[in-house]
């Protein structure tokens, strides 16, 4: 059986593009930072550690964010897509927090903004592919 060619699809034009570029992006890092913020805030007043190091404790729960710190910053594209993967452990956390009567707060905090982070920077990245794909002249 003989295989239809499916049309390409069109893409954006650079000026619809670029303010979305720019509106996720800027979300993208809003989101990182309050995720960063929620947790040292949450670690450093609010959390009962039963005695574990605080350090140890911020440590572990930082360290993969700031593995995408320079990324992000940059504005690069595989930071971004890379940010949707690890922001799924804070989602998680959150939603297993947010059934905790005492950490309810902190959950449904973690969980909405991790989802703002997930989608941000999801739309970021193919945003931006469909900017750099127009930018090269594809139609």
């Amino acid at each position: 059986m003989a295989r239809v060619a499916r049309a390409a699809k069109v893409l954006p034009s650079l000026e619809w593009l670029a303010p979305r570029l720019r509106l996720t992006r800027a979300l993208a890092l809003a989101c990182f930072f309050g995720l960063i913020a929620l947790l040292l805030v949450n670690d450093l007043w609010f959390a009962d550690l039963h005695g574990a190091r605080v350090a140890v404790i911020l440590a572990i729960e930082l360290l993969p964010l700031s593995l995408l710190l320079p990324g992000l910053l940059m504005g690069s594209a595989r930071a971004h897509a890379w940010a949707c993967f690890v922001v799924n452990i804070y989602f998680i956390k959150g939603v297993l927090a947010a059934f905790d009567p005492a950490r309810v707060l902190l959950g449904w905090s973690e969980v909405a903004i991790s989802l703002g982070l997930f989608v941000s920077a999801l739309l970021y990245v193919r945003w931006r592919f469909q900017f750099e794909r127009r930018q090269a002249g594809e139609a």
